[in-house]
């Protein structure tokens, strides 16, 4: 059992991949439960998809594809917001048309743009973890510790606007800052998922391990806590089970993170299928009598 722990981490590959998980399942646990008790989960979809028409420009101009990434998945959070608040069009059309148009625009651009052709759709699809360097996870690392600072520091005032948008805007509190820092937040960590996760698995890891936290505790300064456990343990069985099934690593930290969120919505003890089913037994004994 021991050798099965120890073999995967005498590979410098793995040790990079394994730090990089753990540093991304709490980055996206923390962005993740804000995005749930928000009900933004498809508009993380919408923008992960959004931000491939940013790569070819930037792979073009030699910049880094990270900046044409964030840049295009903000781009795609305003054109979502001005669609839905200057017209009738509700936010599920607005982001169907969005996350289209803008995966559109992107294959697009790699074929019509001037060695933009060698951009490899297939690795920002499905991310490759395995061949992170040690400058990701610094980077990595930094917006990880950066997230959790500012969290800690403005936890008071996004629990008020999380629950209570409109009482925090009669307050005073800057409603629309805050909602533009929480897209900000969702499309850095998405762009941060990128290279390792894809943009097909990243929303997979924003929204399970913060949604299964959200079966089993009721704060959400627990949520967080628990959704970062769950995240980073979610990559680190991940990718012992890619290792020994020779799968992809991606996946298989998103099926590892699904089967916890299936665990939950069967046991958790308030909202679980099991214990609604006993509390449905309760009252109809109580009924009878």
């Amino acid at each position: 059992m021991l050798d099965w722990i120890i073999e995967p981490l005498s590979l410098a590959f793995m040790q990079r991949a394994l730090l990089l998980g753990i540093f991304l399942g709490v980055l996206c646990a923390i962005v993740g439960s804000y995005m749930i008790v928000q009900r933004m989960g498809m508009l993380s979809h919408a923008i992960s998809h959004s931000v491939m028409a940013g790569l070819p420009i930037a792979y073009v101009l030699g910049l880094a594809l990270s900046i044409g990434a964030l840049v295009s998945g903000v781009l795609s959070a305003l054109v979502l917001y001005l669609i839905e608040s200057r017209s009738r069009v509700k936010t599920d059309t607005a982001m169907a048309l969005i996350l289209t148009s803008f995966v559109a625009l992107g294959v697009t651009l790699v074929s019509v743009l001037p060695g933009a052709d060698r951009l490899d759709l297939v690795h920002i699809l499905f991310g490759d973890i395995l061949g992170v360097t040690m400058k990701e996870i610094w980077w990595t690392l930094a917006i990880t510790v950066v997230g959790i600072a500012l969290t800690r520091l403005f936890f008071k005032e996004l629990l008020f606007y999380t629950f209570d948008p409109k009482g925090a805007q009669a307050s005073g509190l800057p409603v629309r800052l805050y909602n533009a820092a929480l897209i900000v937040a969702m499309t850095v960590t998405i762009v941060v998922c990128l290279p390792t996760i894809g943009a097909l698995l990243v929303v997979a890891l924003l929204v399970s391990p913060a949604a299964t936290a959200y079966l089993l505790v009721k704060e959400l300064h627990q949520m967080m806590w628990l959704g970062s456990f769950i995240g980073a343990l979610s990559s680190v069985l991940g990718m012992y089970l890619s290792y020994y099934l020779d799968s992809p690593s991606g996946a298989a930290i998103v099926l590892v993170s699904f089967c916890f969120f299936c665990l939950a919505f069967i046991f958790s003890p308030s909202d679980g299928l099991l214990s609604n089913l006993w509390m449905r037994q309760k009252r109809a004994k109580l009924a009878d009598r």
